[in-house]
């Protein structure tokens, strides 16, 4: 599916984080045996979550989309056959309808331990899943200072990952993307920390530290920020996608985007950021409509149907996707996840198509597994 033209630039790395979650195969309802899936899992990349109904899986570094796909088909294939094993599904997506038959605890370990404390129910209703996309920027200043050039355009990404309609009782919240809802109760959400160059990023995190209200660097919980173990800036929006067009999509997009802006450093350095109000507002419109209903073009400030936004801004990066060899394959997916819709809308009719809230389950776990049937 690559572009067959060469790319004229060398790519900037990729690097992806899937979020889990795991299901009992009977029930269909989430199960919290991550402790005993990851025992049997590989030590390379395979890691718990804040919940043990969850794990998160992180993909080799790559340059090419088609090596991100390639790796993280074989990562989710590795997790299915053993969590197969265990009598037990994986779903990728932002929020399962059905919830498990008892109180969910943390993952071992203080970190986990102490959040569960710290944040009381916050922590404890945080029972949802995400897809971090790394881009590659050695310098961390440039990393610090392009962060806010991508705001206008981020929930357009989170629009496309749509994946969380139903709340854990089964109950349709109206939303395409209920994890978001949950997500910015955190006291870290939000576009992300306006800072002249890393060193003052560094130091308004770790006021917050210090503050106690959060207790590490790893709860800057933004919709993109510098990422605290690699030289990248992790794009954080987006709820975890069953089908793997989707994420792709995003990866591939986002590195664009980063790319156009951290050019638009030198050349347009001076440009007002977008106003937190706008920003805030475009993100509820991706969280309540996803790809069925309206999104909002920030930098015109209007209203558009999703597709002309989603399109509107392919065809905006189109000269970054094209020196890096992607557009071609870009323009593909984008026109597959278009005709296919959200995955909350296919949620939502595989609901209608007999009713119970299994057939949902079921979708899921056939979409992660690769089998893109659709409803």
């Amino acid at each position: 599916m690559a572009d067959a033209a060469a790319a004229t630039v060398t790519p900037r790395t990729l690097g992806v984080e899937e979020e889990f979650h795991l299901v009992d195969l009977t029930t269909r309802r989430l199960t919290p045996r991550a402790p005993e899936l990851l025992a049997r899992l590989p030590d390379d990349g395979y890691v718990a979550e804040l919940q043990r109904c969850c794990v998160e899986t992180n993909s080799s570094v790559v340059t090419g989309l088609d090596e991100l796909r390639a790796d993280l088909t074989r990562r989710r294939t590795v997790v299915g056959r053993v969590a197969a094993g265990l009598g037990l599904g994986i779903a990728a997506d932002g929020t399962m309808p059905l919830a498990a038959d008892h109180p969910l605890e943390p993952s071992a370990g203080p970190r986990y331990q102490r959040m569960f404390t710290d944040y009381a129910v916050l922590a404890r209703e945080q029972v949802v899943c995400g897809s971090q996309v790394h881009v590659g920027i050695p310098d961390r200043d440039d990393a610090v200072r392009v962060a806010p050039r991508l705001a206008a355009w981020l929930p357009t990404l989170l629009a496309l990952s749509a994946s969380s309609p139903y709340a854990a009782d089964g109950a349709d919240t109206g939303y395409a993307s209920a994890r978001t809802l949950l997500w910015q109760r955190w006291p870290t959400t939000g576009t992300g920390i306006a800072a002249w160059d890393a060193a003052d990023y560094d130091a308004q995190v770790a006021a917050l530290v210090g503050i106690g209200v959060i207790t590490d660097p790893g709860m800057i919980y933004t919709d993109v920020r510098p990422a605290t173990v690699a030289p990248t800036l992790e794009l954080r929006i987006c709820d975890s996608c069953p089908d793997l067009d989707t994420l792709v999509l995003v990866a591939g997009l986002y590195r664009a985007l980063v790319d156009r802006e951290l050019e638009g450093l030198e050349t347009d350095p001076g440009r007002a950021p977008v106003p937190e109000t706008f920003a805030r507002a475009a993100r509820w419109r991706a969280a309540r409509s996803g790809l069925e209903g309206e999104l909002i073009d920030v930098p015109a400030a209007v209203a558009r149907p999703a597709a002309d936004v989603v399109r509107g801004l392919t065809e905006a990066l189109s000269p970054w996707l094209d020196a890096t060899g992607d557009l071609a394959q870009v323009r593909d997916l984008q026109e597959r996840v278009l005709a296919a819709g959200s995955s909350a809308a296919q949620q939502r009719r595989a609901r209608r198509h007999r009713g119970p809230l299994t057939d949902v389950v079921d979708l899921l776990v056939e979409q992660t597994g690769g089998r893109t049937e659709r409803h």
